[in-house]
């Protein structure tokens, strides 16, 4: 009697943690409509079809929630939450509010756009501790979760772990559970003090970070990233035309990482 086949298939990619999930995060930058990927409403439901299940968070980026139509907005916003997406607004954002002393304005316009997530930042802008906790704890108690941002856009020194493990202890306390490295830290870090990166993937605590790449650089950069801190690094500021392509980086698919699934 010949042995009925089973149903079910082993031909399948390496898997990866499903959502919601704690590693390997990606965060996108919605660039609106712009050679990294046209985002319009049209593009991001393109983009979501395709790589929802692959995308954890979408920032609107720079000023974009407010120099685009609200109406567009609202619905690109609607997009990606109904894909469990959580959306939120860049950091500049709220230093732009910040520097015309608009906070209350800020976060009236964010709710208009039926955003329940913000990122705080201080790539131009300084913040002493307690302003910094105040402004999130005003954010939270309006419903509204925050995303912090770490680094300056044109940092001077080398950032140092002990202030970054103060930080991310301290953000924890006030449910702030995500924390992006700019970008500009990391790339200081790796010509100035590479062992550094290496200790800050060995943290304890390196799991609540999401590290920036450059859009760029793709995909030499990534595949970096994920050397330098395994294929389940959260990675920030991914392109929306290049998420798709991040997540088979992942799991060993490209020329970039020699299809080192073949190898598997």
């Amino acid at each position: 009697m010949t042995k009925a086949k089973s149903s079910t298939s082993n031909f399948v990619l390496p898997e990866r943690g499903a959502k919601p999930r704690s590693r390997g995060l990606t965060a996108v930058i919605d660039y609106g409509p712009d050679g990294f990927g046209w985002t319009g409403e049209r593009g991001v439901a393109d983009l979501l079809d395709c790589a929802a299940d692959h995308i954890d968070f979408a920032k609107i980026y720079a000023m974009n929630a407010l120099l685009l139509p609200k109406p567009v907005v609202q619905r690109i916003v609607k997009l990606y939450r109904d894909a469990n997406v959580d959306c939120n607004s860049g950091g500049i954002l709220f230093e732009y509010a910040y520097q015309k002393n608009e906070i209350d304005g800020f976060a009236e316009h964010i709710k208009s756009i039926d955003l329940n997530s913000l990122e705080v930042s201080e790539n131009y802008i300084t913040l002493g501790d307690d302003e910094r906790l105040k402004f999130i704890e005003h954010f939270q108690k309006l419903g509204l979760s925050v995303i912090y941002e770490f680094g300056r856009i044109k940092p001077e020194h080398p950032m140092k772990l002990e202030d970054l493990e103060s930080l991310v202890t301290t953000l924890g306390d006030h449910d702030v559970h995500h924390i992006i490295i700019e970008q500009s830290e990391i790339d200081m870090a790796a010509s100035n003090s590479p062992d550094q990166l290496q200790k800050l993937a060995e943290a304890p605590w390196f799991d609540r970070l999401l590290i920036e790449a450059d859009p760029y650089r793709f995909p030499k950069q990534h595949v970096g990233l994920l050397q330098d801190f395994g294929k389940e690094v959260n990675l920030a500021n991914i392109a929306p035309g290049q998420a798709l392509r991040l997540e088979g980086l992942r799991r060993g698919v490209g020329r970039a990482v020699n299809y080192s699934l073949l190898a598997q």
